[in-house]
């Protein structure tokens, strides 16, 4: 052994497979990566592995060959195109015909064939990170057109979908979630049986790991890994919960060990994009969105000088890098929950944090929970701190306005304060009005177009209109004065 290099942490624990059958296991938690095998061969009374999904998946029996643990549950599998033949699947269904997006044929030898992971009667429910619960089949078609060489697809095997391709009853209603107890958040995927005999090894480069696992488990012994790109997850079961919270902190500290590395080559492939100042790399970790259905997601998010990026899994390129799910600005993002929630059925007992970003469409508000105490410290540390930086970092921020039936410009600038000002054609500008941020008195707006601002002076309140929702400059305007207060030491 090297040295310097620890000796792998070793134990058994549980493993489940298809069927929801047990098969135990011998976990190897080295610096780098978790391994699985077999400790004592398949558990008593293990199905045998099912025909291979290649025959069905070209014109077989839709679903002849899916193993029954695979019904209804969320799985999310990684598509690397292929030159000729792009992703390789045909889909049906969509928001017009009542149905969700469903593959209906999958091509064989192709990009979506060679996964082994993706079935006939999988309904799509998202691409890169973009909902496609509620999209037309034309809206689908153009998502899936437009992505890059690497497509994380967000699936699930719906087992009552047969009668759709069995006699193409396009008009039948089929619900997301056929059972009224259905499980929102997204359940576990599990190791085909071929892996489970062979073993199968986990990177620890931005993996995921959780002990909150559907479904949920009264004796708390249940773990859950997965990789950063979503092709391997492990759900494991310890003898015990002291165990299983053992190994959690276990894997988290030696993946977290690679989180400098991680950075780096996140901050090369930026430097490499000719990416702007205010893109530098501050801190890469996953969070749980809850989302408006009452289910949940989970989304790696990369914090930087001036957003914040969520993406379905670790980008593995530029390209991919500069594909976010999702991206908020900072300045206009406001952290307005941190921690469990007194007296709230919304956010429960968890370790969670709420957003709130200004957009030119209203007010986005976002619901993040963590692992444990300490991430949620840290989250909030970073986004607060990140939010301040970022005002400090823009200095100014100007929009179009009209102001008393003129077209003017309004200015904030985080020391000189408010400026309207108006340029006409070959002429110098002219300021209109000119208020440091001390005299501003009020500020409110309608939520549709119109801002208020009242500094005291005889010219009374100010009415601007934006022509969009004003809810950015609003928070654009909290962000400067919270990071100015901050500067006077007012704010721990």
């Amino acid at each position: 052994m090297a040295a310097g290099r620890r000796a792998p942490r070793t134990g058994l624990l549980e493993l489940r497979g298809p069927g929801g059958q047990w098969l135990r296991v011998l976990l190897s938690l080295a610096e780098d990566v978790l391994a699985v095998s077999p400790a004592d061969g398949p558990a008593a009374g293990e199905a045998p592995a099912p025909v291979s999904a290649a025959a069905q998946l070209n014109g077989g029996e839709p679903g002849s060959a899916v193993p029954e643990a695979l019904a209804n549950i969320r799985r999310t599998v990684r598509v690397v195109k292929q030159d000729v033949g792009g992703l390789g699947i045909s889909i049906k269904g969509g928001r017009e015909n009542k149905m969700p997006i469903l593959i209906s044929k999958i091509f064989k030898g192709l990009a979506a064939d060679q996964t082994e992971a993706l079935y006939v009667g999988d309904a799509i429910l998202s691409v890169n990170g973009t909902d496609l619960s509620e999209a037309t089949h034309d809206e689908a078609v153009q998502a899936l057109k437009k992505t890059g060489k690497e497509v994380v697809l967000e699936v699930k095997y719906m087992k009552e979908i047969s009668p759709y391709f069995k006699n193409s009853s396009a008009g039948a209603t089929v619900s997301w979630d056929p059972s009224p107890t259905a499980l929102q958040k997204r359940s576990s995927p599990l190791l085909p049986p071929r892996e489970l005999r062979e073993g199968r090894t986990v990177p620890l480069k931005m993996c995921y790991v959780s002990r909150k696992c559907l479904p949920t488990d009264p004796e708390h012994r249940y773990l859950e890994v997965c990789s950063a790109d979503g092709r391997v997850a492990l759900f494991l079961r310890a003898k015990d919960e002291a165990t299983a919270q053992s190994w959690l902190g276990a894997i988290q500290t030696n993946a977290g060990m690679l989180l400098p590395r991680v950075k780096e080559e996140l901050r090369a492939q930026l430097a490499g994009a000719g990416a702007a100042a205010g893109r530098d790399i501050k801190h890469v970790g996953w969070l749980t969105e809850q989302l408006p259905s009452a289910g949940t997601r989970n989304l790696l998010a990369i914090l930087t000088e001036k957003e914040l990026l969520l993406y379905g899994s670790l980008p593995q390129s530029r390209d991919a890098l500069g594909k976010p799910a999702h991206s908020y600005p900072l300045i206009a993002t406001r952290l307005v929950h941190s921690g469990p929630a007194k007296g709230s059925a919304l956010y429960e007992s968890e370790l969670s944090f709420a957003l709130r970003t200004g957009t030119r469409l209203g007010v986005q508000t976002h619901l993040f929970s963590l692992e444990s105490p300490r991430d949620l410290a840290l989250w909030t540390r970073l986004l607060v701190d990140g939010t301040h930086g970022a005002a400090e970092l823009v200095q100014e921020v100007s929009t179009a306005c009209t102001w008393r039936g003129q077209d003017c410009t309004l200015s904030i600038h985080i020391d000189k304060g408010f400026t309207i000002s108006t340029t006409e054609p070959g002429l110098s500008k002219t300021i209109l009005l000119q208020q440091p941020f001390e005299k501003l008195q009020m500020s409110s707006d309608d939520g549709t177009k119109m801002l208020y601002l009242d500094f005291g002076g005889p010219e009374g309140e100010i009415q601007l209109d934006l022509h969009s929702c004003p809810k950015t400059i609003v928070f654009i305007i909290h962000s400067f004065l919270s990071a100015k207060v901050t500067r006077l030491g007012l704010l721990a």
